[in-house]
């Protein structure tokens, strides 16, 4: 039989259980919501030199993903950005944000040698896609 979940229970009345289980659910995914042939594409675009450009390249980029991994992904980063802001009460700057989801949501097929290496460019990437979400999912 179906379980049925509700989400009145107590067990989901504190916020990081809930976060917690959608950083679960996309990190669980065969493949990242950025699938494994656009990880290395978008972060040369996090590394191009120029903000514009990099706002540009990481667009196109998003345009290609398949639809349900673009209407995902907007989705998600509608909500994110809603939570950041109430950074006044919960702290959840785009900074943070963005290491709390930027490995979840975007990561390498094989791990690199170092886990560092590309930890960074991972969260500028969802620090971008934040920052930029009006010019990046345009209505």
């Amino acid at each position: 039989p179906e379980e049925r979940l509700s989400l009145t229970d107590p067990e989901w009345s504190d916020v990081h259980v809930v976060t917690g289980a959608l950083k679960l659910f996309f990190r669980e995914l065969p493949e990242p919501l950025v699938p494994y042939g656009l990880f290395n594409p978008f972060i040369e675009a996090v590394k191009l030199p120029d903000p514009q450009e990099q706002v540009e390249r990481v667009a196109e980029l998003v345009q290609s993903l398949p639809p349900a991994n673009y209407a995902t992904l907007r989705y998600l980063l509608a909500h994110l950005c809603r939570v950041m802001e109430r950074v006044d009460v919960n702290r959840m700057t785009r900074q943070n944000i963005g290491i709390v989801f930027g490995p979840t949501l975007l990561r390498p097929e094989r791990e690199p040698g170092s886990l560092a290496a590309g930890m960074a460019q991972q969260n500028q990437a969802v620090e971008l896609l934040l920052a930029h979400f009006d010019r990046i999912f345009p209505a």
